[in-house]
Parts: C-alpha cells; structure tokens; sequence
C-alpha cells in the first residue's frame, strides 16, 4: 500500500497446497461479489436513485459494518490513524470516493461490463504516464500489453457500430480508471504499520464523509427511491439491491480480497481479481438483460489480455524503469506489484 499501509507478504503463507486452494476459492468468491457491484447499483439507478447517493449509501453502510473489525485490529494503537492520516484521507479520497462516483455514473450510462472495462484501463494510463515522465520505453512485455489493451478499448467502444455508445458515459469510466491508476501509486510503497481491515474501514469512511460534503454543498446531487428494483425475474424492495451493494459487494469483497491476498500472495492474487470483469459481464447479463456484443466482448478480451500481459512482467521482477519519482529506479516496486492488497470498490 502506500508509505504508511500494512500489506500481505507476496509470497503465500506456509500451510500447504490446501491452504493455496483454499486461497483461490476466496479469491473468485471475492472477484464474484465484486462483480456485483455494477448489477445492485444500476438496479438501484434505474428508479430514480442518482449515482451520488447509491455511492453514499453504499460507503456509509460499508464503513460502519467494517468498524466492528477494525477497532479490535488497532489493538488500542491509535496513534497507527494520526500517523497514517494522509494514507487514509488519499484512499479514501481517491480510490473510494471518486473512483465509485466515476465508475456509477458510467453505469448510469453504459452497460455494466463496458463501465468496468474502461475503469480496467488503469494499469495501461500508469504504463503510458510512468513512459511519459521518464522518457523511457517499457519493457517489451510490458509494451506489447498496452498496445493489446488500447485495441481492445477501439473495439469496446465500437467506434462504427449501428449503437453510438454514450461520450460521456466513456469520459466517466475514463475517469474512474485515473482514479484507479492514482490509486495505484498512492499504494505501491510498502509499510507493515496499518492493518489492511483498518485501512478499508477507515477509507470507506473518508469516503463517506466526502460524499455527505458533497451532498451538502450540492456538489453531487442526491435523490433516492423506495420504489421496488428488478433483479433479474424477480421485482425486490429497494433495500434488497442496497443490502446487496452493501454487504455482498463491498463487506464481504472487501474481507474476503484480503483473506484471498494473504492466502495466495499480492501478485497470485491480483491475477485472480482480473475474473471480476467476467462476472460482471455474468451477473449484468442475468440480472438486468445487459450483454455487450460481439465486438465489444472481444475488445474485452483484449483488455483484460493486455493487462495480464502488464502483470506477466510485473513477476519478472522490478523493471529498471524509473518509478514516479524517477529515484531508486531498480529498487522500488512497481505500483502495480502489491495494488491488490486492498482493492478500491468498483
């Protein structure tokens, strides 16, 4: 995580292959409640509610369930907040807030596996602005993956297909996916100080609080509905899609993402969370009758094939390639190595 983040080791726990398979099972079930999260929130979106205050409700609901976890974790080392104050305010900032409110308003927009593919774009804007500063080209690998993934978002876009894709939907999903990327750099140091749990918490919490700011000053209109949200056959109460959103897709992803990292190791683990894109695409097409086409799938496929190409070389080990701050080049980690330790809500 960031200069002041407790993260797991990227290497698995001792315990046995059990233990690494029990890992992978945690792991899909984390990416697959994820994945839920565009489903709940464009079922809640599509009666009235806007995407300013599904991420509200979303954040508040989340931060304090998490509480009850967190504060036994601190073991009454408070001091661990005041001195990790800036870590917690950028995740919760960045990687909570604005990142959710980007990615639900591309899903106001577009399908939900097309809102997520774009935010999956993150990896790529590091690689480009990282190429950018130093003036230095990636490694092949590298390269080759970012030129994947930029084809796959032509195709994703369907630039000549008979449905125009919404522009401003795609500037909302871009933008989710620069939260993501700064996301990544804000995390890509290593610290043992703040547990992860209380990281999360204390994000989701930051992240609420500036979402009821917002509120407040008009900065994020909010407007609610109690009318009934359809899931698939089935016509629910409002607060089924919102328990949803809050418990499935943000709690229990959260949870289990961190269990799944410290079972399998940062890097096994961010390779596993990239099947969130199909799950995504699954429960979209179950719950609300959206699949993109054909095109757009493979454009999808490319993305995703692309940014694994990104992480293949990540596993090589540490580029000579300056890092943000163009110092200690062949020292510091890569921002994408340890990102998934605590993954930002979708």
């Amino acid at each position: 995580m960031s200069a002041a983040t407790s993260r797991p080791r990227s290497q698995p726990h001792a315990g046995g292959r059990s233990f690494v398979a029990s890992g992978l099972g945690i792991a899909l079930f984390s990416s697959a409640v994820f994945g839920l999260s565009g489903s709940f929130a464009k079922a809640l979106l599509e009666t009235g509610w806007t995407p300013g205050a599904a991420v509200t409700a979303r954040l508040t609901g989340a931060a304090l369930i998490l509480a009850v976890p967190a504060i036994p974790a601190l073991k009454g080392r408070w001091h661990q907040l005041r001195d990790n104050w800036l870590t917690i305010l950028l995740f919760g900032l960045v990687g909570v807030a604005a990142c959710q409110l980007f990615y639900f308003n591309a899903v106001a927009r577009l399908s939900v596996g097309v809102a997520l593919l774009l935010e999956y774009l993150a990896p790529v804007i590091i690689v480009l602005w990282l190429w950018a500063a130093s003036r230095k080209q990636p490694r092949a690998l590298t390269f080759g993956g970012t030129l994947l993934s930029i084809a796959g978002l032509v195709l994703v876009l369907d630039l000549t297909g008979a449905v125009k894709i919404d522009v401003v939907g795609v500037l909302w999903g871009v933008a989710a996916a620069v939260c993501l990327a700064m996301y990544f750099f804000i995390t890509a140091k290593e610290n043992d100080s703040l547990p992860p749990i209380v990281l999360a918490s204390g994000g989701l919490l930051v992240g609420a609080a500036v979402m009821w700011l917002a509120a407040a000053t008009g900065l994020a209109p909010m407007a609610f509905s109690t009318a009934d949200t359809a899931l698939g056959p089935w016509v629910t109460p409002w607060w089924v899609s919102l328990a949803g959103l809050v418990v499935l897709a943000t709690v229990l992803a959260y949870v289990s993402g961190i269990m799944a990292a410290r079972a399998l190791g940062s890097k096994v683990a961010s390779f596993v969370s990239l099947t969130e894109v199909l799950f995504a695409v699954i429960w979209a097409w179950l719950l609300l009758g959206e699949l993109p086409g054909a095109i757009q799938l493979l454009g999808g496929v490319l993305i995703v094939g692309g940014v694994i190409l990104v992480r293949l070389d990540e596993l090589r080990g540490p580029a000579a390639a300056p890092v943000a701050d163009g110092a200690h080049a062949a020292k510091a980690p890569s921002p994408l190595e340890h990102a998934n330790d605590v993954e930002p809500v979708p």
